[in-house]
């Protein structure tokens, strides 16, 4: 089968041509994709979300109604803003065999493989189906494609396997850290900060929890590490705080956000009830004063940790078709572990390396798109078989 390198190439200038930053509309984009898989007899349902601003969209090649395997994908991209690009971001272009854009390492290089793909798997006696399976708001915590896999097994058939193209330099990765973040917001009371006795201090409370907080980080560390993630032990931090209204008034509001990123297995609930022992705590003490300040934590957002089942047919075939013996492990997330808790057994595997991924000057290696390719053609050479 000869490889369709150069649609790959056009299909992908035109998807980083569509600005999906995920603040932003990917309407556009998804019905450039609906048109395309049109053209070439394939019908494809759409997710949106309640306002109509985005979907997510699943087609099928081959036999209807028949458990397939899932080619998993995200739209979103993340800002350019601030950023420092040798060229415009949203269009393709190619130096010395890469390609730079923003998104055509994570994900679009994958996603424009897979839809250049199609006119050769229409050509296949597929046995096996393939549903294309392209989602939202993957880079703001996995949630647009939440929508999706609930409808698995209801409106929309669930895949036996689904393959989640992030860039993995086109190895078969079988596990990753879950990032799970909260957002804490501490009330205090105001007073001249010549008579701090009269207020309560919110940013003094806040930094008390955030002190238990590197305790924890620090005791992170030396529990049970897994030497196949870099790092190989449960990571936490803070990330954002904002607090206080000006230098000589005692702070009423303070808010900060904090994050982990388990290893699969670990138990997070043990952090979370720890940390919301001390707030119960310090609420006390700062009621004790003034009963209108307070402490509220709120999880903002949950990604599941993925391990893949090692008992089902996902890993096997993917180590067949990528011609490799080894699996790996990576720290950042993806929507496999979404699936795979919906019964559709998962694996990582995609174009590009996730180094090359949201920084300026962004860009796929035209090699790693061949690869993909070639991946794609086994995929669908074992589906006609």
């Amino acid at each position: 089968m000869s490889l369709p390198l150069n649609a790959t190439k056009e299909l992908l200038a035109r998807l980083v041509a569509f600005d999906t930053t995920s603040s932003k509309t990917n309407i556009p984009l998804i019905r450039f994709v609906q048109d395309y898989l049109a053209g070439h007899g394939v019908e494809s349902a759409l997710v949106p979300t309640p306002d109509g601003e985005k979907a997510s969209l699943f087609a099928t090649i081959g036999p209807a109604g028949v458990p397939g395997v899932g080619l998993s994908g995200h739209t979103d991209v993340v800002p350019v803003t601030g950023q420092a690009w040798t060229s415009d971001p949203f269009t393709l272009t190619e130096r010395a065999g890469k390609l730079y854009g923003r998104g055509s390492c994570d994900m679009k290089g994958y996603l424009a493989a897979v839809l250049a793909m199609v006119p050769a798997f229409k050509a296949l006696p597929l046995k096996v189906p393939l549903h294309i399976i392209f989602s939202y708001d993957e880079e703001v915590g996995c949630t647009g494609v939440r929508p999706l896999v609930a409808e698995l097994g209801r409106s929309l058939v669930r895949p036996r396997i689904v393959m989640v193209g992030e860039p993995t330099t086109m190895t078969v990765v079988d596990a990753h850290k879950g990032p799970m973040r909260w957002s804490v917001d501490v009330t205090g009371k105001a007073a001249h900060s010549s008579l701090p006795h009269l207020g309560v201090n919110a940013i003094s409370y806040a930094a008390r929890l955030i002190a238990e907080l590197l305790v924890i980080e620090a005791e992170l560390k030396t529990l049970s590490p897994q030497p196949r993630f870099d790092p190989p032990y449960n990571t936490l931090q803070v990330t954002e705080i904002e607090g206080g209204t000006a230098s000589n008034i005692i702070p009423v509001p303070c808010w900060f956000g904090w994050e982990m990123r388990r290893l699969p297995g670990f138990d997070v609930s043990v952090v979370d009830a720890r940390v919301r022992a001390l707030a119960a705590k310090l609420t006390g003490e700062m009621q004790a004063a003034a009963p209108e300040t307070g402490i509220t934590i709120s999880i903002t957002n949950d990604v599941p940790a993925f391990l893949a089942d090692a008992s089902a047919e996902a890993l096997p075939l993917a180590l067949q078709l990528a011609g490799q013996n080894e699996t790996f492990a990576v720290s950042y997330a993806t929507e496999a572990g979404l699936f795979q808790a919906a019964g559709a057994p998962s694996f990582v595997c995609g174009p590009g390396h996730i180094d090359q991924a949201h920084k300026p000057d962004e860009f796929i290696a035209i090699a790693e798109l061949e690869k993909c390719l070639a991946f794609l053609a086994r995929l669908g050479a074992w589906a006609a078989a």
